[in-house]
C-alpha cells in the first residue's frame, strides 16, 4: 500500500465474501453536470482544476451506500486526453483522482472499495482501425500505472465494445498486481457495438492465465439489456462474480440538456431481476445520481429472491428491454461510445 494513502485499501475479495451483493457508484459524469461542468469540458481535468466539485459528486455516491466508487478517469489515458491538449498529464490526472476518493474514503468509517476507472481510448484498434495493439497496451498501461500508484484496490476496465481492445487493457493491468474487473456495453441485439457477445466475454474470461476479479455489462440502453446480458453471463459462467452497471435509458435533449427516462423508481425492479440473473455487484451507470444509488442500496438490503429470471420476465417488467438477439445486418464498424454521463 502507498504510504501516501490516508486508509487502509480495501480487497474486493474481502467485500465479495463477507456480502452477497455489493453495490457500486452511479454516473459520475451525470453528477458533474448537475453540479456545474459545462458541456465540452474535460471532466478528468476537474481532479486537478476543481477538486471540490468532483469530491462531491464522489460523495454523494457514497452517502447513497455504494460499496464501491469509481475514480474520475474513464477519458483518463493519452488518446483520450489528447483530444483536450492534456496528453502530457496523465499520471497527474490520474494521481489526483485517486487522491481524492483515498481521502474520501478515510472520513466513511466503513470499507469501500476504490476502483480505478479505464475507459476506451476512442480509437478503433487493429485491423479495423489505426491503433496498434502494442500501442494501445501502452497507452492503458501508462494510466493504470498512476492508479495503481496512487493506491487503487481495483482496476476497472469498462464500457469495452471489441475484444481487441479488451485484450489490449487487460494485458496492460496484468503487468500490476492489482485485480482487475472488465466490463463491456451490449447493445438490444445482445452485443457490443463491435459484435462482442456476452458468452464470448465469459469464454475469454475463462481463457485467462489470471482471471478477472468480475466480468460484466455496463451503460448499454437500458436496464433491459444489461440484465439480459448478466443472465447470458452466468449461463456461461456461473462461477464467476458478475458486474450490472445499466444506463437510464436512452437520453433526449430537453430544454438545452440531456433527460434520462427512468427514475429512481425503477431500481428495485433493476436490482431483483439483477440478482436473480446472477449479478453480484450492481450499480448503475449513464443518467444515474446518487437518489438511483440509494434505490439500489435499499434493494439490495431487501431482495431475498433466488428464483432465476427469464427473458421473457426481463422484456415484460424492464422499459426498453432487449428484443431477442439477431444476426447483425450491417457491418458493425461505427465507433464506441467513449463518454460515460
Amino acid at each position: 500500500m502507498s504510504s501516501s494513502n490516508p486508509v487502509a485499501n480495501t480487497s474486493l475479495d474481502q467485500l465479495l465474501s463477507e456480502a452477497p451483493i455489493l453495490v457500486a457508484d452511479g454516473g459520475l459524469g451525470t453528477s458533474l453536470f448537475a453540479l456545474g461542468m459545462p458541456p465540452g469540458a474535460c471532466p478528468e481535468l476537474l481532479n486537478v482544476e476543481c477538486p471540490e466539485m468532483v469530491m462531491e459528486a464522489h460523495l454523494g455516491f457514497l452517502e447513497a451506500g455504494c460499496d464501491i466508487i469509481l475514480t474520475n478517469t474513464f477519458g483518463g489515458n493519452r488518446r483520450r486526453l489528447t483530444l483536450h491538449g492534456l496528453q502530457d498529464r496523465v499520471a497527474e490526472i490520474n494521481l489526483a483522482a485517486v487522491a481524492l476518493l483515498r481521502r474520501l474514503a478515510g472520513r466513511l468509517g466503513r470499507p469501500v472499495a476504490v476502483a480505478g476507472s479505464v475507459g476506451p481510448t476512442g480509437d478503433l484498434l487493429a485491423p479495423l482501425g489505426p491503433l496498434e495493439h502494442d500501442a494501445a497496451v501502452e497507452v492503458f498501461g501508462e494510466q493504470i500505472d498512476a492508479l495503481v500508484r496512487g493506491g487503487v484496490d481495483v482496476v476497472w476496465i469498462e464500457t469495452m465494445s471489441s475484444r481487441e481492445e479488451l485484450e489490449a487493457a487487460y494485458e496492460a493491468a496484468r503487468s500490476f498486481r492489482t485485480p482487475v474487473v472488465t466490463t463491456m456495453s451490449f447493445d438490444t441485439h445482445g452485443r457490443t457495438m463491435m459484435g462482442f457477445r456476452p458468452e464470448q466475454l465469459a469464454a475469454w474470461s475463462r481463457a485467462q492465465a489470471v482471471l478477472p476479479a468480475a466480468v460484466g455489462a455496463n451503460c448499454g440502453v437500458g436496464a433491459g439489456d444489461v440484465v439480459l446480458a448478466v443472465s447470458e453471463l452466468a449461463k456461461a459462467d456461473p462461477g464467476t462474480a458478475i458486474v450490472a452497471k445499466a444506463n437510464c435509458g436512452l437520453p433526449a435533449y430537453t430544454e438545452g440538456h440531456l433527460a434520462y427516462p427512468h427514475g429512481p423508481e425503477i431500481m428495485p425492479t433493476y436490482v431483483e431481476l439483477a440478482i436473480r440473473a446472477g449479478a453480484r455487484l450492481i450499480g448503475a451507470c449513464c443518467g444515474s445520481g446518487p437518489r438511483h444509488i440509494a434505490a439500489i442500496r435499499e434493494a439490495v438490503d431487501c431482495t431475498r429472491s433466488t428464483r432465476r429470471v427469464t427473458r421473457e420476465e426481463i422484456a415484460r417488467r424492464l422499459p426498453h428491454a432487449p428484443r431477442p438477439s439477431r444476426p447483425a445486418t450491417a457491418q458493425r464498424e461505427r465507433r464506441r461510445r467513449v463518454t460515460r454521463t
